[in-house]
């Protein structure tokens, strides 16, 4: 069973359920996937389908974030509920450890020793470790294990 049909399950038991929450937030998934197979003329596979969980993800915190500045603890909360819902359907995260040990190889493989290598690692690291950690995180690794 790929990811959209664990999703598209998914809604119909949390509809079962009345886990209204559960419902909305994978519809809302669901509406951005069908909008990129439109846009994009393509069929998603597993792949894709994590980057959108990712964005929507990314997007939740800024929205929650931006709640927060302006006091809006109610509608933070529904963002963050959101995010916790997404974050069942993406890959287990690296912890630190494992993300600078695997940052460590990438940095040795490139052979970089500067920030200046910074480019090279990011691009190979992106790529290596798409869907286990942030690049956000990867940034603020690499920025500390080249200095």
């Amino acid at each position: 069973m790929n990811l959209r049909e664990t999703i598209n399950d998914d809604i119909k038991n949390a509809m079962k359920a009345k886990d209204v929450k559960k419902r909305d937030a994978l519809r809302l998934l669901t509406s951005a996937f069908k909008q990129i197979e439109v846009d994009e003329r393509k069929e998603l596979n597993d792949e894709d389908i994590i980057k959108i969980i990712q964005s929507q993800v990314k997007r939740r915190n800024d929205a929650a974030s931006q709640f927060k500045a302006g006091n809006r603890e109610d509608l933070m909360q529904i963002e963050l509920d959101e995010i916790e819902i997404y974050n069942a359907y993406l890959p287990a995260q690296l912890d630190d450890e494992a993300l600078k040990s695997a940052l460590a190889e990438i940095i040795s493989k490139v052979g970089a020793t500067s920030a200046k290598d910074m480019g090279k690692v990011m691009g190979m690291a992106s790529k290596e470790l798409a869907g286990k950690a942030d690049g956000k995180r990867i940034n603020e690794c690499v920025k500390t294990l080249l200095v």
